[in-house]
């Protein structure tokens, strides 16, 4: 199952590379989001994929599930989310001055 998880979070990095390397800011914008999904995957993965009952003490539980990586991840979802909302509002600002979604062209040129 650890194996299967690891592939998956290397091809949603693969997509991700793909988006991020485009010229429309939407599309980079999607390839931060997968990215940072992807490295949740990851984390999650090399946390370990336990089977095991909540840890709490004083309970006579031979196993139990570490909750450290699924409380990172949560967090650092929260995380990415307000920053993938604010980077929208700010590519939604800037299509409305200067009614482009371009890198190339929001770069501008060399003569500037």
């Amino acid at each position: 199952m650890e194996t299967l998880i690891t592939i998956l979070s290397g091809v949603l990095v693969t997509v991700a590379v793909y988006l991020l390397l485009s010229k429309k800011i939407i599309q980079v914008i999607l390839g931060t989001a997968i990215l940072s999904h992807a490295v949740h995957l990851l984390l999650l993965t090399m946390g370990g994929l336990k089977i095991g009952s909540a840890p709490i003490l004083g309970e006579k539980t031979e196993t139990y599930t570490d909750a450290l990586p699924q409380a990172l991840i949560l967090t650092a979802i929260v995380i990415s989310f307000a920053v993938t909302a604010f980077i929208l509002v700010l590519a939604y600002r800037t299509y409305q001055t200067t009614k482009t979604d371009n890198l190339e062209v929001l770069r501008g040129s060399d003569d500037e």
